[in-house]
């Protein structure tokens, strides 16, 4: 009877060599995309060790698949969706958004059905076959050295948070951090005599990142004469940023920060802090620094990620060759 019931709900490709509970199937059925998100989530979080902000952008992919089945008036379950319904969702959303975008939730898509896939849930991926939009390498934003001083500089250093936020900003230029990892940075993480921190990245994976001296300099001021007299909240006793009232401060508190000190030195550019951490690796590589380790202080699990920064600046490369090589 099982396996009436199996052949029923599910095509016949699915069944070799696996054998399914009736209870399990009747669970999976009664499933709803919330129940599914909610796992994935989950999944996202304890076996892939992804941040809260990416799986939040997973989350977001989904729903918004979710919300044009809703719209169109469409009952069907992730185990069912088919190809089709997927290319009709891409379809209207290719409407108003841009490339990149969709080649994002595309991405995200594809995630949340291996998922089901590698659960058991479904035997297929509807997006195996629809292939994101091209699209051109986006080179990252920079700051010249001197509009970095002239950004660290307009921080007025009269409150409590002028010295932080001078200490924060260093930090990210200085070390090349994400703001995610900045957010999180522990004064256990501090290794000053050693002349090292102890960054976690993506994923929770670790690394030790060099500091130079002005910024532990910075950093050693803000700890000594402002977070010393914080009202420090349970839980944030090693955290090393802190906000007022003695918490973590959140990624857009120090987007906030970056953005106001942009405007008041009228710097015509849209800056954010990934913008100091892009500025790092280039600098680093104006100066004569090895992509091995610029992508080793970055993080990055790929060279070809780190090789973009190749591209940001032609002439000095130019220079480069006119100096060094044999056939100049």
């Amino acid at each position: 009877m099982i396996q009436g019931v199996l052949s029923f709900i599910y095509p016949k490709p699915f069944f070799p060599g696996k054998v399914f509970l009736l209870v399990n199937i009747l669970v999976i059925c009664g499933m709803s995309w919330k129940t599914f998100i909610k796992n994935f989530q989950s999944y996202l979080k304890i076996e892939r060790g992804l941040s809260q902000n990416t799986i939040d952008n997973y989350s977001f992919d989904i729903e918004r698949l979710c919300q044009f089945l809703d719209e169109n008036q469409i009952e069907i379950s992730p185990i069912k969706i088919s190809e089709e319904t997927i290319q009709q969702f891409i379809y209207e959303i290719s409407k108003d958004v841009n490339p990149r975008s969709q080649a994002r939730i595309i991405s995200g898509l594809k995630s949340f059905f291996s998922y089901l896939i590698f659960e058991d849930y479904r035997p297929d991926n509807p997006l195996e076959l629809i292939e994101a939009p091209r699209i051109g390498r986006k080179l990252p934003d920079t700051l010249s050295v001197e509009d970095i001083d002239r950004l660290i500089g307009a921080i007025d250093l009269s409150t409590p948070e002028g010295e932080r936020n001078r200490a924060m900003l260093e930090t990210l230029y200085g070390c090349g951090l994400r703001v995610s990892e900045l957010t999180i940075l522990k004064i256990s993480d501090l290794f000053f005599d050693e002349g090292f921190l102890k960054v976690t990245g993506k994923g929770n994976k670790q690394r030790f990142v060099p500091i130079g001296d002005l910024t532990q300099k910075y950093i050693e001021i803000y700890r000594t004469s402002i977070r010393n007299h914080l009202n420090i909240q349970k839980g944030h006793e090693d955290t090393l940023f802190l906000n007022r009232r003695g918490k973590q401060l959140t990624r857009a508190m120090i987007f906030t920060i970056i953005k106001d000190l942009a405007t008041a030195i009228n710097l015509n550019k849209i800056i954010s802090p990934h913008t100091l951490r892009h500025s790092f690796a280039t600098h680093l590589l104006e100066n004569g620094a090895d992509l091995r380790s610029i992508q080793l202080m970055l993080g990055h699990e790929s060279i070809t990620t780190t090789e973009i920064y190749v591209h940001l600046n032609r002439k000095h490369l130019s220079e480069i060759m006119n100096s060094f090589h044999p056939r100049k």
